[in-house]
């Protein structure tokens, strides 16, 4: 794949570097800002739907402790559904995954029920002690080798942000 490639669709390059780096069971509940990402990973990967996130969540602990390296795929507000499940389970036992989560409620997306979400998803995933960046069209190699870092090396979770615009959503 060229780096063109990548500039030119970062949830190409999202999907491709995921698989690349060693991600290996994909789970998620749909989302508009996650679309692009969210079909490939489906047609290409794999991804399992779930109907809640913190089932998601709960499945793809499984998933890490047969030996997998998981990634969840959300919403932030499903962040915000998962909370105890991350607090409980996730970050208290050290369980790897990463958490692909859009960022409702950032610009351009001013929908008043995503607002206070969006305001609040990153300092959340700081609170749990869940690093987290925001991705950028540029660097999304660089992020995922830094989460695949976390996961798969540190055996820890991990975040990464998508911002309304990086995947061609428009408000």
């Amino acid at each position: 794949m060229t780096q063109s490639l990548c500039l030119d669709d970062p949830a190409l390059a999202l999907a491709a570097s995921l698989t690349e780096k060693g991600f290996d069971a994909f789970f998620g509940t749909p989302c508009g800002i996650l679309a692009p990402l969210y079909e490939r990973m489906t047609r290409e990967y794999g991804l399992r739907t779930v109907p809640r996130e913190d089932n998601a969540v709960g499945i793809a602990a499984g998933a890490a402790m047969a030996g997998r390296s998981p990634v969840v795929m959300m919403q932030n507000s499903g962040l915000g559904q998962s909370v105890n499940t991350l607090a409980s389970l996730v970050v208290p036992y050290e369980i790897p995954m990463l958490l692909i989560v859009s960022l409702r409620g950032v610009l351009p997306d001013r929908t008043p029920e995503n607002l206070v979400m969006g305001r609040l998803t990153e300092s959340m995933l700081s609170d749990l002690g869940i690093p987290a960046e925001r991705l950028q069209a540029d660097r999304v190699t660089a992020q995922v080798g830094w989460a695949r870092e976390i996961v798969c090396e540190r055996r820890r979770a991990a975040a990464l942000l998508v911002p309304p615009a990086l995947f061609g959503w428009q408000a």
